[in-house]
């Protein structure tokens, strides 16, 4: 029997108001109860929601970074295999409150499904930045090359920002020289000339 305080907070996920949308529950746990999965799958059980979501945060970052958290999602009979890059590609970001946060953006990355060609799928939401949400973007990948050629063991990567116009950046980790090489195709579909 657990006998540590678990907070936790019950959300209507996809509303704009209480008692609307899809409940779910989120509980923030520490290193020593985050691999109890029968402790886990009770609590989701109790709580009877569609999800439980039980976040653990990664302590191996520096205490100034961007925190980091690892998820795990539980109906009330079975642990959900997340798809990280269903996730990825189906969020629906709040741009009104990105807009509110002291940071330029909000970068969201999972890995790329089994036999898809990909290493991981990534999404930029900026509006501060007169965009929304970035269609490809070279320079997060600079961060994102390296988090996850660790986490896979790879120093060549195929990663694909999944936003609605999509695209495909090859990277190759230079670890000597502190470089990410990113390459990725092009097409011209407009040329002219502007007079000045």
């Amino acid at each position: 029997m657990c006998k540590k305080a678990i907070r936790y907070a019950v959300v209507d996920a996809f509303a704009t108001e209480p008692f609307k949308g899809n409940p779910a529950a989120v509980c923030l746990l520490d290193d020593d109860n985050a691999a109890d999965e029968r402790w886990m799958q009770s609590v989701a059980t109790e709580f009877n929601l569609s999800e439980t979501a039980f976040l653990v945060r990664d302590l191996s970052r520096p205490a100034s970074a961007a925190p980091l958290f690892h998820l795990r999602w539980f109906t009330p009979v079975t642990e959900v295999e997340l798809s990280s890059a269903k996730e990825v590609a189906d969020i629906l970001p709040n741009i009104e409150e990105i807009k509110k946060l002291s940071c330029g953006g909000i970068m969201v990355t999972g890995p790329a499904p089994a036999g898809s060609g990909y290493n991981f799928f990534t999404r930029l939401f900026c509006p501060k930045f007169g965009m929304d949400e970035d269609p490809v973007t070279g320079s997060i990948h600079c961060v994102l090359g390296p988090f996850w050629g660790r986490k896979l063991g790879k120093q060549k990567l195929t990663a694909f920002q999944a936003s609605p116009r999509g695209g495909t950046l090859y990277l190759e980790l230079d670890d000597a020289n502190r470089r990410v090489k990113i390459q990725g195709e092009t097409v011209t579909v407009m040329s002219g000339t502007l007079l000045v």
